[in-house]
């Protein structure tokens, strides 16, 4: 234990996510050590961003316009819609350059021992979107884990109704892993390779392909 506002700081770093006990002491020290002017620099780029950083009104990615920049692309398809969990996530996929449509960001996973459930993330300004019949399919995306899975279940029996092509990312991603964590391969390989969600006719789903 060190003294007064020395603590402080370390266990306002190890509040961060990824940050243990001996990493936020570190990161402390160094701190300590740097010039009064790059800690200074650091401080203000972290009011900065809280001030100015929001989600996009469209599809809940952060940005600092009124829509991120992905929305605003006339270039991009608006008849396919990914579905992600976080903004992190649309970065993994834009490093693939797999993927030429549009994002929805739900802001989390369903999750019932966090108290995370359809009604905190994003799932009816999802809705919204579709209402207008522009977009022909929906890409779940979610992360490859238990939360994921259970949300892209959710998705899977809440868009199936409305008549759209819903895919899911193939198999080929690491059961339990995150996707800002895949390789631009393994990510692009599951864009080329979704599965469609739609049975066949033996009831089994069938891989489709498509960009």
């Amino acid at each position: 234990m060190y003294d007064g506002v020395i603590q402080d700081l370390i266990d306002e770093l190890g509040r961060l996510p990824g940050i243990g006990p001996k990493s936020a002491q570190r990161i402390a020290f160094h701190l300590l050590d740097a010039d009064p002017e790059d800690v200074r620099r650091f401080a203000h780029v972290l009011v900065d961003v809280k001030a100015k950083v929001h989600f996009c009104s469209t599809c809940g990615n952060v940005t600092v316009d009124a829509e991120c920049r992905i929305c605003s692309d006339p270039r991009r398809d608006p008849t396919v819609l990914c579905v992600v969990e976080e903004s992190k996530d649309v970065v993994a996929i834009e490093r693939t350059r797999e993927y030429r449509g549009r994002y929805h960001v739900l802001g989390g996973a369903i999750s019932p021992i966090a108290g995370i459930g359809p009604d905190q993330l994003r799932i009816k300004e999802l809705l919204r979107r579709l209402q207008d019949g522009a977009v022909t399919e929906v890409i779940i995306a979610t992360d490859p884990n238990l939360e994921g899975e259970a949300t892209a279940t959710y998705l899977i029996r809440m868009l199936t109704p409305l008549g759209l092509r819903v895919t899911k990312l193939a198999s080929g991603l690491p059961v339990g892993g995150d996707l800002e964590y895949a390789d631009e391969l393994t990510l692009g390989r599951a864009f080329e390779g979704r599965t469609s969600m739609l049975s066949g006719p033996q009831g089994v789903s069938t891989p489709i392909h498509g960009g």
